[in-house]
């Protein structure tokens, strides 16, 4: 369930940066009487996500405007699926319409490929997760999103957990002295996850103690001799070039998690259009 004043919050600045001080084109076009209706439409195979943010896009411009959800986050729709149909003031309709569809086709564009990301390592153990490589200020829709298409959600941010990354190790001098600092300095309920990029790292984070092991662009070979290593002790993370190519040998290994920032980074919109009938 989103939260409507995060919504409306995000609505709010993508509006005022969309609109300025007016909608130029739309009201020399329209006298501002006209009124009827629009659908959205799918252009291609997609996962739905986002249909409530769309639908308060335009009740942020304007409650006169009446909206018909034939769709529900989730369900797969096919090319040609009306996915949603609005009516009311064309003139509202038409001021809100690039920022709904913006929003909408992020979000179905995300679930849509972590949905294929997901079915391609069914029937393993592994989870997809995303990571923080997220557009600023989109964060919280963007891993809505993929949670909807299937995936699980990594941290949120900074603060939610401890992730020992390349450049923590190197500030601090090694994996074991970086991990050390971390547990003399945090409450004992928090997980630690340190990111290796070897199986010599690997070797010493676990002896140093690390709760989880994000495993740093290694070939399958070395992941599966990682998973025999670490014979269940620790939780494993397979992060790195991760595509639809590799990912299901990635998760035959054994590895728990698999994060993607592609998911959010490089995911393509979808192709989504309002036309006024």
């Amino acid at each position: 369930m989103l939260d409507r004043r995060i919504v409306r919050k995000l609505l709010r600045s993508a509006f005022k940066e969309d609109i300025g001080f007016g909608d130029i084109t739309t009201t020399a076009v329209l006298t501002g009487e006209e009124t009827g209706a629009a659908s959205a439409l799918a252009k291609s195979e997609i996962v739905v996500a986002g249909i409530d943010v769309f639908r308060e896009a335009f009740f942020y411009i304007d409650r006169q405007i009446q909206f018909t959800g034939g769709s529900v986050d989730g369900q797969s729709a096919v090319k040609g699926e009306i996915l949603a149909a609005v009516s009311g003031p064309l003139h509202s309709i038409l001021i809100a319409e690039r920022v709904a569809l913006n929003f909408f086709q992020r979000m179905c564009g995300i679930a849509t490929l972590t949905r294929q990301y997901v079915d391609q390592v069914r029937g393993t153990h592994a989870k997809i997760l995303d990571t923080r490589k997220t557009v600023p200020g989109l964060r919280y829709l963007d891993k809505y999103a993929v949670r909807i298409g299937g995936g699980a959600n990594h941290r949120f941010g900074l603060c939610d957990g401890v992730l020992i990354k390349d450049n923590h190790i190197a500030a601090a001098g090694g994996i074991s002295r970086a991990l050390a600092r971390v547990h003399d300095r945090i409450p004992h309920t928090l997980k630690v996850e340190i990111e290796v990029k070897n199986l010599h790292e690997l070797e010493e984070a676990l002896f140093a103690g690390a709760d989880v092991i994000m495993l740093d662009n290694m070939t399958i070979e070395e992941m599966q001799k990682a998973v025999s290593l670490v014979n269940g002790r620790v939780p494993l993370e397979a992060s790195g070039n991760v595509n639809l190519t590799n990912v299901k040998q990635i998760a035959e290994t054994g590895v728990d998690f698999i994060s993607v920032g592609r998911l959010t980074h490089s995911a393509p919109a979808a192709d989504i259009s309002l036309k006024i009938e």
